[in-house]
């Protein structure tokens, strides 16, 4: 499995690059914050929501300490996804964050 620090992650978005985050964490805890232009797709949602993602595309996946992150990124690449997940997760997150009201 693809893994990416989120330093590095932070570099890409800050460089400009077009990256799609999805962030697997729970209502609550996205609530206090994600990165900003994630997804938020809570893990138990993750099959379901898959049909909507293009198998083209590559995705970092996210959660806050990168345990449920792996589930998800072990799951989506048994689907066939491209995917990598952000080691650390949101606990080790020092960028930007948005919330939504």
């Amino acid at each position: 499995m693809k893994t990416i620090l989120p330093k590095e992650l932070e570099e890409k978005i800050t460089n400009g690059a077009e990256i799609h985050i999805i962030d697997v964490r729970e209502d609550e805890e996205v609530a206090q914050g994600k990165i900003p232009g994630a997804k938020h797709i809570p893990l138990g949602d993750i099959p379901n929501e898959l049909a909507k993602m293009d198998k083209q595309q590559h995705y970092y996946v996210v959660c806050h300490s990168g345990g449920r992150s792996t589930a998800a990124c072990e799951y989506m690449i048994s689907q066939g996804y491209d995917v990598t997940n952000m080691t650390g997760g949101m606990s080790a997150w020092q960028g930007e964050i948005e919330i939504n009201k």
